[in-house]
């Protein structure tokens, strides 16, 4: 398996571009207001040998269109990056491969990265299956990885020291993405917030789903609302029609789906055929275009959590939309969260070398856990987002519920429209 290696050359600006004022507008909100406070940067980099950073993640299957959208979130933030001098002087490059959503060529991928391709972090990582994979390789051998995607819980905890352990090793696993414990926490609100007592759960047979049928049953719990039924099914399946009619049995007032697009959309149409008028909910995999698309008009209304809703009324002033619009030539991302958390994963990379000064991996953890400057990403303005305890980057106040409306997802509360970025940071 050779890696990809990506430097953008067809996107690179250069004095001749045409679209050169609006770079520079790009790179004087978001991007220009995180670098210039974090560290000095150069524009000339000489012989200086490139900064190589790992991207892995699924570029095929059903899980592609959130490995495509992290991707390009990543490309664009290493773009504007080398556009305005690299980090430390150094050109960066991504090293980028697929892991066909696949725990075995995941964990294959993350050995390579490390060893042969001498990555100095890297980002990625949209299944949970494959996070568990590959995490022993990156904290072996003292490399970090930024999860930009995937949810489960066990990812940043694995080798997180506790309070009572202050001499315990460095955990080298971070996350930019709201673990799946989060997700149904605020699921579990607003279905109690609606009245309803009882609720169904469909969740796939993958390490992704025995994580949310756990978190979805705790969560329930707490806020005590049933779980009328549980039922699971594989990934590739198409028909769950028997799934559907024993949980319709039980009078579910919702229907609470746990997988990725493709499954999803087939339950959706199998509600719609079954003729059973039922709220569909989910995690923020329910926005992904692939469920969207899939499910058409037996899509419509379902709602999800959301760190980032790409609709809303503000994408002509946000400065991440309109870079990824100009750079891939789409109005639409298929995955927007996982686009803006890759985005802001490569961000707060960037700002973590220049602190530490250094490309050593205890360096730059040291560094994320205690970053001195705010970083402005495409989700929230980052303020000492991680510590050496807590490398989860997201706390409750900053999800949000979507709701799929005409092939969009958009945001189910107007309140949550209004709430800027500074509101969404990260809670102590």
């Amino acid at each position: 398996m050779s890696p990809s290696v990506f430097t953008q050359p067809d996107l690179a600006v250069d004095a001749s571009n045409s679209q050169l004022p609006t770079r520079r507008q790009f790179l004087t909100s978001t991007l220009a207001a995180a670098v210039l406070s974090v560290g000095p940067f150069s524009r000339g980099w000489g012989q200086s040998s490139p900064l190589r950073i790992g991207l892995s993640g699924p570029y095929s299957g059903g899980s592609a269109p959130m490995g495509e959208s992290m991707r390009n979130g990543v490309r664009l933030a290493v773009n504007e990056l080398n556009y305005i001098g690299g980090v430390l002087g150094r050109p960066l490059e991504l090293v980028e491969r697929d892991d066909q959503a696949n725990p075995q060529v995941g964990a294959a991928i993350a050995e390579d990265l490390v060893l042969k391709d001498k990555v100095v972090a890297t980002i990625g990582i949209v299944n949970t299956g494959v996070g568990m994979a590959s995490i022993d390789t990156y904290q072996k051998h003292k490399i970090p990885l930024l999860v930009a995607v995937s949810t489960g819980p066990a990812l940043t905890k694995k080798y997180a020291p506790a309070a009572d352990q202050p001499n315990a090793p460095d955990n080298y696993i971070f996350r930019l993405s709201p673990t799946l414990t989060l997700e149904a926490q605020i699921i579990m609100e607003d279905m109690a917030k609606r009245g309803f007592q009882q609720v169904a759960l469909l969740a796939d047979a993958t390490a992704y789903g025995d994580a949310g049928v756990k978190a979805v049953g705790d969560a329930a719990n707490a806020k005590g609302v049933a779980l009328s039924s549980i039922e699971r099914f594989k990934v590739g399946d198409t028909d769950m029609t028997e799934q559907l009619r024993r949980a319709r049995a039980t009078k579910a007032q919702a229907l609470i789906l746990w997988g990725i697009g493709p499954e999803l959309a087939a339950i959706a149409r199998g509600v719609q055929q079954l003729g059973w008028k039922v709220l569909l909910v989910g995690g923020w995999t329910l926005s992904m275009a692939n469920f969207i698309d899939g499910a058409g008009s037996a899509g419509e209304g379902a709602l999800m959590t959301q760190t980032f809703i790409q609709e809303g009324g503000v994408s002509s002033k946000n400065s991440f939309l309109l870079a990824y619009a100009s750079t891939f030539k789409t109005g639409r991302i298929a995955s927007p969260m996982s686009a803006a958390q890759g985005y802001d994963a490569m961000l707060l990379l960037a700002a973590a070398l220049w602190q530490a000064g250094s490309t050593e991996g205890k360096a730059i953890v040291q560094a994320l856990e205690n970053l001195q400057k705010r970083v402005p990403g495409a989700i929230t303005v980052y303020e000492k987002p991680f510590t050496r305890l807590d490398h989860d980057a997201v706390t409750p106040n900053m999800l949000v519920m979507g709701q799929v409306k005409q092939g969009r997802v958009v945001y189910a509360y107007s309140e949550d429209a209004r709430r800027g970025l500074l509101q969404r940071k990260k809670q102590g």
